[in-house]
């Protein structure tokens, strides 16, 4: 089972950036795909940014293309997002896990979601 655990999250102002850090335990990333989600207080789990296999292709919801970008590194097991141009709209708590290729849907260990990590943007 592989179990994800975020980090680096923080308090920024608009405009500000902010690097995510996924480590990873139970696999070698780049055999999984991975996938970033974010969850505001009272409303669901929304997809963020996935990659496939071996770092490849990434794709990202309509309001962060552009401004966001998922890589990984093998052998620090870690799977990034670089989040440049923050707008209050990217608050939440960001969670990372492995997923099914191809797909939005979470590869969860028996413990379900790992650690997540606040992002809060100001205005």
């Amino acid at each position: 089972q592989v179990q994800a655990m975020a980090s680096g999250g923080g308090s920024v102002q608009a405009g500000a950036s902010l690097r995510l850090s996924c480590l990873a335990s139970g696999s070698d990333i780049s055999s999984n795909c991975w996938g970033w989600f974010r969850q505001i207080p009272g409303k669901e789990r929304e997809e963020v940014a996935r990659m496939f296999k071996n770092y490849g292709i990434t794709e990202y919801v309509g309001s962060v293309r552009g401004r966001f970008t998922m890589f990984g590194h093998n052998a620090k097991s870690t799977v990034y997002l670089q989040m440049n141009e923050l707008v209050p709209a990217d608050t939440g708590m960001y969670f990372c896990a492995s997923i099914r290729c191809g797909t939005w849907s979470p590869l969860l260990a028996s413990r379900g979601w790992g650690q997540g990590t606040q992002v809060t943007v100001s205005s």
